[in-house]
């Protein structure tokens, strides 16, 4: 066999396949269909269990049974995505209408997880059974092979509500994403049967129905003006409150008791909320707290904050609006699968799709039905003729010899080989024309059917036949009716299903929280050699200004409103507000800067200290062990995060000796492993940015690397101790950068 080689650019190659990818993962995976709003492990699961008959008037079956299944027939990417799918349509608190009815620990609302598998056990949903499976039989959507082509699954479920809106979807594919917030059944029934009565109505007309997003945990959504720009583009972003109340205690005092959460506060986000509460306490910024306690339950949520008396409550629930996650966004991207593409849609494109959807899903139906009851009248018209012939029937079956010879005597009047008692019947029976189906009926007929009361039901039943062919006529070839068919249906899932919307809607100013300035004063920071850090008065550091310089590794003056700014061998700089050091005693011991910022005492150490105003004004000095040095402008390092990288060093193994102000310094000593020493001008130090390298500050022979850098003013002496005596750096020999520098003897 010859060996077909075929030449083609790797980049093009690469970039095809991973296109082919991150299409089957849209597409495959984390998008739902705009048609059934299921993703695919979704529908698969549904499809699984009730192929399984765990229907919702039947037993409980083990989650891990249903699991198995689903991955076995269906969905081969491992049990856990199955398991997690399956837990989420059975949390009330996620989905607006529960898909799946479990039984046992499904997790809850504060973000406890659901148990293992083989300790829960689920079943259908009614609607899931009613609304989302039902007619599967009747063949009314296409089927696909599965991974293996051993079994079918359907291409989408014939959901006969837009599902994409009732319980909303959320997924991450590659290089887009998903929300789709939850709506209210009613509402949505309400819309789709408006559009269909008028297909040209616009998204703001659809939202005198759909009024806005329905949260299964309530709560109240604040910019009610912004969902008209939202359902019309497909994107933009939702703002969600919970429901505060007021409440007053058995001993008088106030108490804000939050009854609703934030769809958003599912989960971990309440163990935030009490945290950033309690903080808040901390912080003296709500210091009217006095007590904190979730006293939630399967009831629902309930989180009671405790006031003093003559607290001001609007106030309060202001600063929880705009300092904790009791006011968050929803952000909403309606990007769904539309044809096997991925594509960002309206309000109104989502209830056409749906609409379209469900004519398609009406036609197939009502084709099928009308099939079976054209056969059935068939069927039908020959047993009621058999009936008025039946002398001629029964003399036809006593004279033939086999089976073959009644059936073509029924169907093509074929008498040869049929002994007839009289000619006249033979006559009569070379008259008959049958179809197959109505021969077949006639020799599968019973006796009993000869009798007159059951020739008459024949007859009734012959009518009520007739009557739902031309219904089913009516319906396939009349849009009025089609419609007004699809109208009932809906009503009818309304009334079963529908409940009253959850989350309030409303225009509500933003939250704003008036903060009192803080007195801004002088202090003194102190840091000793353990890393225990305080504020001490001006005056209380005059007083014991020996000691203080004695026993503390950084002094520096700062104010209450500035930064304190820590610079790390490892090239971070973390950064503390003044205000956060405790303000104590001289000989207080102070607090660990561990507890204070980022710093991990553990993993770096601390090789400088200034405050933020004195880095903006200057230009800061590093120096690292593999002789790389710079200059940096001290405006770069003015950011709000807390921790960032000051330096890029070059390798794990490189420490930074040196990140210091060079202000009011003139020269640069670099100090190497093999006893050299190199002064030079501050003024020979490259400037760069901060997340350059540096340039070569001395050289150094291989394996040498520096063991000190020091800045040293013309006028005012800095001595080390080194190899046991005392070396002026003032008197060292003036060098060039990148030279090898002066030899100091022992």
């Amino acid at each position: 066999m010859e060996e077909n080689i075929i030449r083609t650019e790797y980049s093009e190659l690469m970039q095809k396949s991973y296109i082919d990818y991150a299409m089957s993962v849209i597409v495959s995976r984390a998008i739902p269909d705009v048609r059934d709003g299921l993703k695919p492990v979704q529908r698969r699961t549904l499809y699984d269990m009730q192929e399984l008959g765990t229907f919702y008037d039947r037993p409980y079956r083990k989650c891990a049974r249903i699991v198995g299944d689903t991955m076995g027939k269906y969905h081969p990417h491992g049990d856990s995505s199955i398991y997690d799918a399956l837990v989420v349509m059975a949390q009330d608190f996620k989905k607006g209408q529960i898909l799946v009815d479990g039984h046992g620990n499904f997790g809850s609302i504060e973000g406890d997880e659901a148990a293992a598998m083989r300790y829960t056990e689920a079943r259908l949903a009614k609607i899931t059974q009613e609304v989302f499976l039902a007619d599967m039989n009747l063949d009314i959507v296409n089927f696909l092979p599965n991974f293996d082509e051993t079994e079918k699954e359907p291409e989408v479920l014939p959901v006969r509500i837009p599902n994409i809106l009732l319980n909303g979807s959320e997924g991450i594919a590659v290089g887009m994403t998903t929300s789709i917030p939850p709506h209210n059944l009613g509402e949505i029934v309400d819309a789709v049967k408006a559009f269909l009565k008028d297909s040209e109505m616009t998204t703001r007309e659809l939202m005198r129905y759909i009024k806005g997003p329905d949260f299964p945990t309530g709560g109240i959504v604040v910019n009610q003006e912004d969902l008209l720009n939202i359902y019309e583009t497909g994107q933009g972003r939702i703002r969600i409150r919970g429901r505060v109340e007021v409440e007053k205690g058995k001993n008088g005092r106030l108490a804000l008791v939050i009854t609703e959460i934030p769809f958003t506060m599912i989960g971990a986000g309440i163990g935030k909320f009490l945290n950033d509460v309690a903080e808040l306490v901390e912080t003296r910024k709500a210091p009217e707290i006095v007590d904190i306690s979730n006293q939630s339950s399967k009831e629902g949520i309930r989180i009671v904050l405790e006031l003093k008396k003559g607290s001001d409550t609007e106030k309060l629930k202001n600063l929880l609006y705009k300092k904790t996650r009791l006011e968050d966004v929803f952000g909403v991207n309606m990007l769904v699968v539309v044809n096997n593409r991925p594509e960002t849609c309206s309000l109104r494109k989502i209830i056409e799709q749906h609409v379209d959807f469900r004519f398609e899903l009406a036609t197939r139906k009502y084709q099928k039905l009308l099939q079976a009851q054209l056969e059935k009248q068939e069927v039908q018209e020959g047993l009621i003729k058999a009936c008025d012939i039946i002398d001629l029937i029964i003399e036809i079956l006593r004279g033939s010899k086999n089976q073959k010879q009644v059936k073509d005597c029924l169907t093509m009047g074929i008498t040869e080989g049929i002994n007839f008692k009289k000619a006249a019947s033979k006559k009569a029976a070379a008259k008959l024309c049958f179809t197959q189906r109505q021969a077949t009926a006639i020799l599968e007929m019973r006796l009993y059917r000869l009798i007159g009361l059951e020739i008459l039901q024949l007859q009734k039943e012959y009518e009520e036949t007739l009557a739902k062919i031309a219904r089913y006529e009516d319906i396939l070839n009349n849009y009025d009716s089609m419609t007004k068919v699809i109208a009932d249906d809906l009503d009818s899932i309304k009334k079963e299903y529908g409940r009253p919307r959850r989350t309030e809607l409303t225009n509500a100013e933003a939250a704003v929280v008036v903060e009192e300035e803080k007195p801004e004063y002088p202090a003194v920071v102190l840091c000793d050699r353990f890393g225990y850090i305080k504020c001490v008065d001006p005056s209380v550091y005059e007083r014991n200004r020996e000691a203080a310089d004695k026993e503390n590794r950084f002094v520096l003056n700062i104010m209450s409103t500035d930064r304190l700014c820590i610079f790390t061998d490892t090239g971070n700089m973390h950064t503390i507000r003044a205000d956060k050091i405790p303000l104590g005693k001289f000989r207080d011991k102070g607090v660990p800067v561990d507890n204070l910022s980022s710093y991990e005492s553990a993993k770096e150490a601390i090789i400088g200290m200034d405050s933020m105003e004195n880095v903006k004004k200057g230009s800061l000095v590093f120096v690292s062990s593999d002789g790389l040095i710079k200059l940096v402008e001290g405006s770069e390092f003015d950011v709000a995060r807390k921790t960032i990288a000051a330096t890029k060093l070059a390798s794990d193994d490189t420490r930074l000796l040196l990140a210091a102000n060079a202000a009011d310094y003139d020269y640069l000593v670099l100090q190497s492993g093999e006893g050299y020493f190199l002064r030079m001008t501050i003024k020979e130090v490259t400037g760069k940015k901060k997340t350059a390298l540096g340039v070569r500050g001395m050289k150094l022979s291989e394996g040498e690397s520096l063991t000190g850098a020091y800045l040293v003013a013309g006028r005012v002496e800095r001595v080390i101790e080194y190899n046991d005596r005392q070396l002026s750096l003032n008197k060292l020999k003036l060098g060039k950068r990148d030279t090898r520098g002066t030899k100091v003897r022992t």
